[in-house]
């Protein structure tokens, strides 16, 4: 039997302001191709299918498109489509067609039911014998692993949470093995989940959030039995081995989630078993739109802006100035540099006005030692802002600051 092991999609995610719908469509129709090209049996997707709760209509169409050209399609090798939600992914909106999918194969898991035995799909070839088991388990939310007790201390709640994923799998891996018991089957156990995992390796603003806090180094590879065959899993964006362990996998996100992992070769896992054995191969998921850091002074940014349009580049570009000019002055020569061309900048680092502003004013000063509001008024002298602004632009930046501290409030209520 032949498997696809695939997450982090992230549809719908945009880069500083600019959407991304071309990259997504590219890489759906680029997997679809491959899932037929190599005679894929069973495409695993392993949570984060959407960047937000409430994806747009645009995005929504894709991906009910991608799964009736894999589902539908006469002649497609793909007999099951396992999909778990991630930590990014609304259980609720996942789940809604789950029914009538399921009447296509096209198995979804959004939320626990709280019977761990829902989890377990026992997948069948067209000649209806069994050929194997998955644990599709979807993205676990405190409340379905944990118990919230009056007094309890942080080290109490993070050992909750960890002893609960590994409880939880514990109990999957048991009813997994008595229904291959009972059915007399010598066929994998595939197990899914999203998660972070001990060891795990993050790129920078890759956007991956912390699931558990303060739990990340505690879901080792034991918290997986050695009932289930492969383990498929998703949430980080680099592709990666759990404990150097083979069949203990993250495939990583598909296309870079931003400049940080610009240079990252993306990958799918193909995985082919010989009874219960199963042999991974690393497939390379082409570029569908090209990131490019660059970094330097005015000169040196403009000779490799200069070089990329030569190449005909039609890339992405964050540009970290390192210099003394004013950043308006930055702003305009790189517009000039790009103008024209297949390039966009998406982005232009400059700490000037931070540099400056935060110079200090007594030789004990620090940047912790200062309030957020301080900071601001500091970047609008150094900036030279026009005194009639400064009030308008200090009552948004307000706003903004109370706006964060209310999202902070909601993400420390929602884990307690």
């Amino acid at each position: 039997m032949r498997i696809l092991h695939t997450s982090d999609w992230h549809l719908g995610r945009s880069l500083f302001g600019r959407s991304r719908l071309h990259e997504f469509e590219a890489f759906l129709d680029w997997l679809a191709g491959t899932v037929e090209s190599r005679g894929i049996e069973v495409l695993v997707v392993a949570g984060d299918i959407f960047d937000t709760t409430t994806p747009g209509n645009a995005t929504q169409k894709l991906y009910y498109q991608f799964l009736h050209r894999i589902a539908l399609t006469p002649g497609s090798p793909c007999r099951h489509v396992v999909i778990t939600s991630g930590n990014h992914d609304s259980p609720t909106f996942l789940d809604a067609p789950k029914e009538l999918l399921r009447s296509f194969d096209v198995h979804v898991l959004g939320a626990a039911t709280g019977d761990p035995a829902d989890e377990v799909r026992v997948l069948r070839d067209r000649q209806g014998s069994p050929e194997a088991i998955v644990c599709a388990v979807p993205f676990l939310r405190d409340r379905d692993i944990r118990t919230v007790e009056p007094g309890e201390s942080l080290d109490d709640k993070i050992r909750k949470l960890s002893d609960g994923v590994s409880l939880h799998y514990a109990e999957i891996a048991r009813i997994a093995e008595e229904r291959r018991r009972s059915l007399g089957e010598r066929i994998p156990v595939i197990a899914m989940g999203h998660l972070f995992t001990a060891g795990c390796v993050t790129t920078e603003e890759d956007g991956v959030r912390e699931i558990y806090a303060g739990a990340l180094s505690l879901i080792c590879s034991a918290a997986f039995p050695p009932v289930f065959d492969y383990v498929a899993l998703g949430h980080m964006h680099v592709p990666q081995k759990v404990d150097k362990k083979e069949h203990m996998r993250y495939c990583g996100s598909p296309i870079p989630m931003g400049f940080g992992e610009a240079k990252q070769q993306k990958l799918v896992l193909q995985v082919d078993f010989e009874g219960r054995t199963p042999s991974v191969a690393e497939i390379a998921i082409p570029c569908f739109q090209p990131l490019e850091r660059l970094a330097g002074s005015l000169d040196e940014l403009s000779a490799a802006i200069a070089a990329l349009r030569s190449a005909g580049s039609d890339a992405w570009l964050e540009i970290d100035y390192r210099g003394d000019e004013a950043p308006a002055t930055v702003q305009e020569a790189m517009e000039e540099a790009v103008a024209g061309s297949l390039l966009e900048i998406r982005r232009i680092r400059n700490n000037r006005p931070f540099q400056q502003s935060l110079r200090q004013s007594a030789s004990d000063e620090t940047l912790q030692q200062l309030d957020p509001e301080a900071v601001f008024t500091r970047c609008l002298e150094a900036s030279n802002t026009d005194e009639n602004l400064r009030a308008d632009l200090m009552a948004s930046y307000r706003e903004v600051l109370r706006s964060i501290r209310e999202d902070d409030v909601m993400s420390e209520e929602a884990k307690s």
